[in-house]
């Protein structure tokens, strides 16, 4: 464990998600920042007056046309969380953001809440609510009873976080924070306490403020909170007031130690959170108090147990005030500067300047920033700051403003640690105190890596395939590795798939920018298809060799797992360790000689099968229906539920071992089907397989295989002999049939809990079949019909054949 990190009280950062003006993505928002933009719009006349806009307001010198407002704030996406659209119109547009917000910074975080076991909590909040009134104005014919509950519903505040909850399957506690412009970040607070006193075990916290319409600016009048010019000035000799915004935040939050052992990409530490309230001492309602927001910033340095010289940067509330600024000072001053201070030791900044007050959402646009900042380990600009507002005195401090993008230098005594503070109209305080994440390196594993990735529609689809490459482009830090194990588990599938198969990152992004169309598999369709489904089919006898899935066992703990219980299990039967023969250390050729044994090729072979199995099963990917040719269908058979592992190693193995002990015999693949090759057989030579339309296997004793094989060459039909030692499936069979089926009367049985099929039969197998002694005997000596098994899986899965 880093020794910055307490493991009783420290909370990680695991995931961020933000839409801000002119940023719609956490990105660009760095970009923005980095760049010292301001992100506020100015309105054209046209723009205001469709925005309803009084026409004596449009010519009025102290109407400000500016805000900081987002693209497209009621394009909500109806479809993905089950809206329908007339449904979906209803519900307060900040609502709607909150919850898209929510589930990216999920996404970010990479966990899918409908695969994690633990609880998951939220606390949010959003600004007064302005598109109700729009909406009741436009519906002058008013509402049914039924209507008008909905759009309380759709509405009221209380119902913005539960709506999620009910809508992501959040089963932690579900609180509405509202405490004005510090909502958001008491909201990070109330998310951390939580954290502490595991009500939950990870936690979504956040805001959105979005007023509609967005194109409108305000009426500037003096000794108000609003700017004169529209541009805000935190610190500044100019500043005036504020401007407002429009955006939503949302991070992610887990107990640090539990992140660490987890393996989560953290961004950013924090270390202590508190809030508080002004009370009575302060010269109104709305005026702050230097008092509250000290006791604020003292009680979460005390809880984070820091020193204030430890800390190297503060994102103030900043509103540019000719008021609030010098108090928000003031109380900084009194915590950081009580004792001793180096001048110029800590830089102060306000996203403020860049994007606007955004009201319930201020306070986690400057928590994400100052996220970010640590993450990336720079400091950004302060917009507009040219001279200290003359009630500051910063040289009495150890304050500056930062006005310019630069490296953060790194303490030598601690890591980089830094402030946020949010203050409410109302005098509710929050102060968190953020330090930079411990250092986390993550191996690239050995390629191929499978990049998988899923929609509800077919253009949804394609715009994922590009953003997924423009992704993986614009972060080479990513691991194709991480990547992939992200999209695999991090992620709740959809009906729409595709996928690409690529030996590091930079491929995968040339795939998934169309260079090979034939690599970028699972195109998607334009209609929603049923849910995919999937088969697993286990080979036969003939398939083994030595060193058969070594790579899979020297990299994948399941595999690894798996091969390892059941040589375990099997040892007592066979006399030896299959692994010597499977991952033999020198000496091949006779480890192959060895495993062509019929005793040890089909336990072998099931052991392999039974761990290939588990890896995709772990992999998220599981099977509806199975076939397994021959020995692969005691694969499938255990799989199914019929018997126990134990009881299908042991009937494997004796399975085998009663085979060795027959004389030796030969198989033939011939390319004829069933009926061409039924002329040569005999007696003594059946047909054991029948693979495909032209591919059958002949089965019988050597001299007659042989004689089989020299007509056919006479004729000019090529045949091949396969790598078996005994002429499994014929008469040669029968004199163990009696032993072998006494054997398995004495396995427990259990009717098949996944359909798969029989070799028998060629058809799906009946529960009278699977758990029937008799069956497995008649399973030794009859054909394989495994052409009738394929035709069966394709049928069930829905492809041509």
């Amino acid at each position: 464990m880093d020794p910055y990190i307490n493991p009783d009280t420290d909370i990680a950062v695991i995931g961020m998600s933000g839409i801000f003006p002119d940023a719609p993505d956490l990105d660009i928002f760095w970009e923005n920042l980095k760049q010292g933009r301001e992100c506020i719009r100015e309105f054209n006349e046209e723009e205001l007056r469709n925005s309803g806009v009084p026409e004596a307001l449009l010519h009025d010198s102290n109407y400000i046309p500016r805000r900081g407002i987002i693209d497209n704030p009621t394009g909500f996406d109806a479809y993905f969380f089950d809206y329908a659209p007339n449904e979906a119109e209803l519900i307060d547009p900040q609502q709607r953001l909150f919850m898209e917000t929510a589930w990216k910074a999920l996404e970010d975080a990479a966990y899918n809440p409908e695969e994690y076991d633990g609880l998951i909590g939220l606390f949010g909040g959003v600004s007064m609510n302005t598109h109700i009134y729009r909406y009741l104005a436009a519906r002058a014919n008013g509402f049914s009873s039924a209507e008008g509950y909905q759009l309380a519903i759709g509405n009221d505040k209380d119902f913005l976080t539960t709506r999620i909850s009910y809508k992501f399957n959040l089963r932690g506690p579900s609180l509405d924070v509202q405490t004005a412009c510090s909502t958001s970040l008491v909201s990070v607070v109330l998310a951390c306490q939580n954290l502490l006193n595991y009500s939950c075990d990870m936690a979504l916290a956040g805001g959105s403020s979005v007023t509609i319409p967005q194109e409108q600016g305000y009426t500037y009048q003096e000794g108000m909170i609003l700017s004169p010019d529209g541009h805000c000035r935190p610190f500044d000799a100019k500043a005036r007031g504020t401007i407002s915004g429009n955006g939503a935040g949302v991070v992610v939050l887990k107990r640090a130690a539990e992140a660490l052992e987890d393996n989560d990409h953290i961004y950013a530490i924090i270390k202590g959170a508190a809030y508080n309230n002004d009370g009575a001492q302060r010269v109104g309602y709305t005026a702050p108090s230097v008092d509250g927001q000290a006791d604020v910033i003292a009680t979460a340095q005390v809880l984070a147990d820091v020193t204030p010289d430890s800390i190297g940067y503060v994102e103030c509330h900043g509103t540019g005030t000719e008021l609030g600024d010098p108090i928000e000072i003031s109380a900084l001053k009194s915590v950081f500067a009580a004792e001793s201070f180096t001048p110029d030791s800590c830089a102060i900044g306000s996203v403020k300047s860049n994007i606007g007050h955004l009201d319930a959402a201020a306070g986690i646009a400057g928590f994400i920033k100052t996220v970010l900042c640590l993450h990336h380990k720079k400091l950004v600009p302060t917009v507009h700051y040219l001279s200290p507002n003359p009630r500051i005195d910063f040289t009495q401090t150890p304050f500056y403003v930062n006005t310019k993008y630069e490296d953060w230098p790194a303490e030598r005594q601690y890591p980089r640690r830094a402030a946020v503070s949010s203050f409410g109209i109302g005098g509710t305080n929050a102060h968190v105190i953020l330090q930079e994440a411990p250092p986390q390196t993550y191996m690239e594993s050995e390629g191929p890596h499978l990049f998988l990735f899923s929609a509800k529609t077919h253009s949804a689809l394609d715009r994922m395939t590009t953003r997924l490459a423009d992704h993986l482009e614009k972060h080479p830090e990513i691991t194709a590795a991480d990547a992939a194990y992200t999209l695999l588990t991090g992620r709740k599938h959809f009906a729409q798939r595709r996928m690409v198969c690529a030996q590091n990152r930079d491929e995968a992004v040339r795939l998934l920018r169309g260079e090979n169309p034939k690599k970028l598999l699972g195109m998607g369709h334009k209609k929603t298809p049923e849910p995919p489904k999937t088969a697993f089919l286990f080979s036969g006898q003939g398939s083994q060799y030595p060193l058969m899935g070594k790579g899979l066992y020297d990299r994948f703990p399941v595999y690894r797992e798996a091969v390892d219980q059941c040589s375990v299990l099997l040892q007592p039967h066979i006399g030896l360790d299959i692994r010597t023969l499977l991952y033999p250390a020198d000496n091949v050729q006779e480890a192959a000689q060895t495993l062509n044994r019929t005793e040890y090729t089909q336990p072998a072979l099931f052991i392999t099968e039974y761990a290939l199995a588990k890896l995709w099963e772990s992999f998220g990917v599981t099977a509806q229906a199975m076939a397994g040719h021959s020995i692969g269908e005691y694969v499938a058979a255990h799989l199914a539920g019929v018997f126990s592992l134990e009881d299908a190693l042991k009937l494997v193995a004796r399975r085998g071992a009663l085979m060795q002990t027959l004389p030796p015999g030969h198989m033939l693949s011939v390319p004829l089907d069933e009926a061409s090759v039924s002329a040569y057989c005999t007696d003594e030579v059946v047909i054991a397989t029948i693979n495909s339309k032209g591919a059958t296997v002949l089965s019988g004793p050597v001299e007659a295989i042989e004689r089989v094989a020299l007509i056919l060459r006479e004729k000019g039909i090529e045949s091949r002999k396969l790598h078996t030692s005994h002429a499994f499936h014929s008469p040669m069979m029968d004199p163990i049939l009696k032993d072998f089926e006494e054997i398995c009367r004495g396995v427990t049985m259990q009717p098949p809990k996944i359909p798969y099929l029989s070799n028998v039969s060629g058809g799906w197998i009946s529960d009278d079949e699977a758990v029937s002694a008799a069956y497995y005997a008649r399973h030794l000596r009859s054909t394989v019909r495994f052409y009738d098994n394929l035709i069966y899986v394709c049928w069930y899965l829905r492809l041509h054949f």
